[in-house]
């Protein structure tokens, strides 16, 4: 199986999926409660951006008439682009709306990411496999939220709160643009046709 692009690129996405965004946002409630004294409550309605424009943006991804590779490298590019606005944001003074939006354009990128990765999921492997890519895939995505979630707390015990939000911010973006174009350089359309 890792040697159809296809598979590599659909379990890779989903473990940088995992690093870059999920772990990388499963930590950020933490780190706005602990800069900013928050309540969990206002924390999870910020949040919310990121989570419900995901849910809307995989909902209409059908709509997009793109191989599913290409919307895995579209949303791994939006989600990097969208996360780097919260460099800042475990600082003294943050804004609140500009989080809310970073959080939202981040959360878009995520919808692409899970519409194209289901897809991928199934289409990279024989037919009678079809629940070993499934599974291959929810494996990386679990294994990449672990790492990610460790590294920012491997960070902030080095670095400090604000410095180790400020690092993982620039190296979940770096990961997750680079996972883009290791897509669409793995899933050329000669590639493709090599692999099926």
């Amino acid at each position: 199986m890792w040697r159809r692009p296809l598979f590599l690129v659909s379990t890779g996405g989903t473990l940088v999926t995992g690093v870059a965004v999920i772990g990388f946002l499963s930590y950020l409630p933490t780190a706005l409660q602990l800069a900013h004294g928050i309540s969990a409550l206002t924390t999870a309605l910020l949040l919310s951006a990121w989570s419900g424009m995901s849910f809307l943006t995989a909902l209409q991804a059908r709509r997009l008439r793109v191989r599913p590779a290409v919307l895995l490298a579209a949303g791994l590019l939006i989600a990097a682009a969208g996360a780097l606005p919260l460099i800042g944001a475990a600082g003294p003074a943050p804004s609140w709306p500009r989080i809310a939006l970073t959080l939202a354009a981040a959360g878009a990128g995520s919808g692409l990411i899970n519409a194209a990765v289901t897809h991928l999921s199934i289409e990279s492997v024989p037919a009678e496999r079809a629940s070993m890519g499934a599974g291959a895939g929810n494996t990386a995505r679990y294994a990449g939220a672990a790492i990610g979630v460790a590294a920012m707390n491997a960070l902030t015990g080095t670095l400090g709160l604000s410095t180790a939000m400020n690092t993982g911010v620039i190296a979940a973006a770096a990961i997750a643009a680079l996972a883009a174009l290791a897509t669409l350089a793995l899933t050329r359309p000669a590639s493709s046709s090599r692999a099926s």
